[in-house]
């Protein structure tokens, strides 16, 4: 039976090393709706949104040293949708202290 259930995916600390940040399950597609990334200790950063695909072999660059200003939020509201073992992933340039609020819907076919 399908279904379609609006979820969030929040992730406290986003910085220098690669953090996954949703993950399609298999028999699953996920619509991610809206993306708000907020830099939180007051120093300007830059940071790279991507899907992994299911084979891990290749990112796919959504933002590439996209630049993040002290306290500030960015937001993404362009749908992305990712398929069944697709990983949305994001990392910082340096360390940083930077909050993800994902918001998507998840559906099962």
């Amino acid at each position: 039976m399908a279904s379609e259930v609006m979820k969030v995916a929040l992730t406290k600390e986003l910085s220098n090393s690669e953090v996954d940040l949703v993950t399609a399950g298999s028999g699953k597609t996920l619509t991610v709706l809206s993306i708000s990334i907020c830099e939180t200790a007051g120093a300007a950063e830059t940071f790279d949104l991507y899907v992994r695909d299911d084979a891990g072999a290749n990112d796919y660059e959504i933002y590439s040293d996209q630049a993040l200003g002290a306290n500030e939020t960015f937001e993404h509201t362009g749908r992305i949708v990712l398929e069944a073992s697709d990983v949305l992933s994001g990392i910082t340039a340096t360390s940083a202290d930077i909050d993800v609020v994902i918001t998507y819907l998840d559906q099962t076919l």
